[in-house]
């Protein structure tokens, strides 16, 4: 049933692109896609109509509804569902054009998934956020990682790549001639230079395009390593034709999604850094290097297991532990087994103060109880077994922040309550 359903959905895009005069840009990668994605969307909502899907729906079976706005199934393995969905993508196909652009990412969960995508899509551009280990079961090496996600360079119009995290040595599997670079150094064709930080406020500097110089561009964002998703989004606005005017305001106004390094206040005029969407090792380091740029009187890790890393489990893990600086943690605290079992004992080594946790709900009872006046909690981790965000809620000044975090439909909630609570 779903080798057919995946069939019947990539005729049907096929057949919407072809009918209607949308353009489509895509975003792959180890890491960002989605941050990337809003980036992206929000920047060119400065002229066109865009479509781009809150969540990550960038599978074979959810991408094509999330393209035409339809929404995937809760019972997937229901055939009156389905068809319901089969409706909603005829009236698109066949209704009038609604919107100028769509933003998609593509995943991936082993080789050949993004090679399957340029059976049925032709995008317009393409971005690769990142390589870095990924579904590591599966795919053995970063090289098997690297040509997976460049892929998609052979069938796309144009292909943006990430600089600063993708080796030049990968340039090899970009299977293309019009390519172009972005990042956060002057290597990169577009890029952007940071003049001036204000902690939880963001970076003042200049987005340097060879369209039109460089321009002042402030960043409502945390983290260095959210910029490249701000440079990556003006590099696709500058492709598709917005003045500089819409692109200085476009980028100005991209802000971190719910649980992609986005600041909560905390008790005790704590600062929360909420970056417990996903986790992988390229990610949680960067996250490290942002909590310890803020100054605070105390700093507080808190680090759940990365998943799906395969034989990189432990290595993964332990890179983050000597990554945890005794003179930059007051706490590191872990969540979930291999962060226990490989980043705690290194932490510990390095002089941390550590406590590992099996859920998040301990974690964050924990953490209440040593938090000081003034404390920055960086709060990172995977999502399946993990669900660090559940974490965050004894640390909140107020509960009508848990809206906020990731994951707290009453679907997510039940299942999250099975896997703690149930016996």
């Amino acid at each position: 049933m779903k080798d057919k359903i995946q069939k019947l959905l990539e005729w049907r895009i096929k057949r919407y692109f072809k009918k209607h005069d949308v353009k489509l840009v895509v975003i792959t990668g180890s890491v960002g896609k989605t941050g990337t994605k809003t980036a992206i969307a929000t920047v060119l909502k400065e002229r066109f109509k865009v479509r781009a899907h809150e969540g990550n729906h960038n599978t074979h079976l959810s991408a094509p509804l999330a393209m035409l706005g339809v929404p995937y199934p809760e019972k997937v393995k229901s055939p009156i569902e389905w068809f319901k969905a089969f409706l909603l993508l005829q009236a698109k196909i066949f209704g009038p054009k609604d919107i100028d652009i769509v933003v998609q990412e593509l995943g991936t969960d082993a080789p050949g998934d993004i090679p399957q995508f340029g059976k049925y899509l032709s995008p317009d551009i393409a971005v690769v956020t990142a390589v870095s280990a990924e579904h590591m079961e599966f795919f053995k090496t970063i090289d098997a990682v690297a040509k997976e996600e460049l892929a998609v360079a052979s069938f796309s119009k144009l292909t943006v790549i990430n600089r600063d995290d993708i080796d030049e040595s990968y340039a090899q599997y970009a299977e293309t001639n019009s390519i172009t670079t972005y990042g956060t150094s002057g290597i990169a064709e577009y890029h952007y230079t940071i003049e001036n930080v204000e902690h939880g406020q963001g970076f003042t500097g200049k987005f340097t395009c060879p369209e039109f110089g460089s321009l002042d561009v402030p960043l409502q964002l945390v983290g260095e390593h959210n910029i490249k998703a701000a440079v990556a989004a003006g590099v696709v606005g500058v492709k598709l034709g917005l003045s500089k005017e819409q692109i200085i305001s476009g980028m100005s106004k991209i802000k971190p999604a719910p649980g992609r390094m986005q600041l909560l206040r905390g008790v005790e005029g704590s600062t929360i850094i909420d970056d417990t969407y996903n986790s992988s090792p390229l990610a949680v380091k960067a996250a490290i290097q942002t909590l310890y740029s803020f100054p605070a009187p105390q700093r507080i890790a808190i680090l759940g297991s990365m998943n799906e890393l395969g034989t990189y489990t432990a290595q993964a893990h332990e890179e983050v532990g000597r990554m945890c600086d005794v003179n930059m943690l007051s706490w590191v605290l872990t969540i979930g087994d291999d962060a226990e079992k490989y980043i705690a004992p290194v932490a510990s080594s390095n002089g941390c103060q550590v406590r590992s946790f099996k859920n998040p709900y301990d974690a964050g009872a924990f953490a209440r109880k040593v938090i000081e006046p003034g404390t920055v909690v960086l709060v990172k981790g995977s999502q399946n077994g993990v669900y660090s965000e559940e974490a965050i809620k004894n640390l909140l000044h107020s509960t009508a922040d848990e809206e906020k975090l990731v994951r707290q439909s009453r679907y997510w909630l039940d299942r999250k309550h099975k896997q703690f609570f149930s016996e």
